[in-house]
Order: C-alpha cells, then sequence, then structure tokens
C-alpha cells in the first residue's frame, strides 16, 4: 500500500513538472526573424500613411480656421 501512494504521490509530481515546462516553439527563430520583416516593412508603411493624413487633416483645420475668422472691418468712410 505504501509502494502505491508512493507512486500516485510521485506520479503527481512528475505530472506538475511536466505542466510547468514551457512549449517547443512551433518555427524556428530564422522563420520568426524573416517574417517579421515583411510586417516591420508594413507597419512603417501604416505609420506613413497615418502621418501623412495628420498633416493633410491639420493644414484642412488651419483653412477652415483661418476661412471662419473674420477679417477686420475697413473703417467707415466719412
Amino acid at each position: 500500500m505504501n509502494k502505491l501512494i508512493a507512486t500516485l504521490i510521485a506520479s503527481l509530481f512528475a505530472t506538475a513538472a511536466f505542466a510547468q515546462t514551457p512549449a517547443a516553439p512551433a518555427t524556428p527563430a530564422a522563420a520568426s526573424a524573416t517574417a517579421s520583416a515583411p510586417a516591420k516593412a508594413d507597419a512603417k508603411v501604416v505609420k506613413k500613411h497615418h502621418k501623412a493624413h495628420k498633416t493633410n487633416k491639420l493644414k484642412a483645420d488651419e483653412t477652415k480656421a483661418a476661412d471662419a475668422t473674420p477679417a477686420t472691418p475697413a473703417a467707415p468712410a466719412k
């Protein structure tokens, strides 16, 4: 009976230790490095697009503000 209990406890410890080990990566490191290169390029393109959109929006806002500001009225003629 003691051997059975010892075996069960040892198997629980082994199961717990096996569950805590990290899983092996699915792809090798070299493949993930080459896969991240297009992702970085895409991120740069998206960033450039957002930056261009932001500057266009700022220019449009400045134009609207200039149009909305009334010109100073001329002095009335005497």
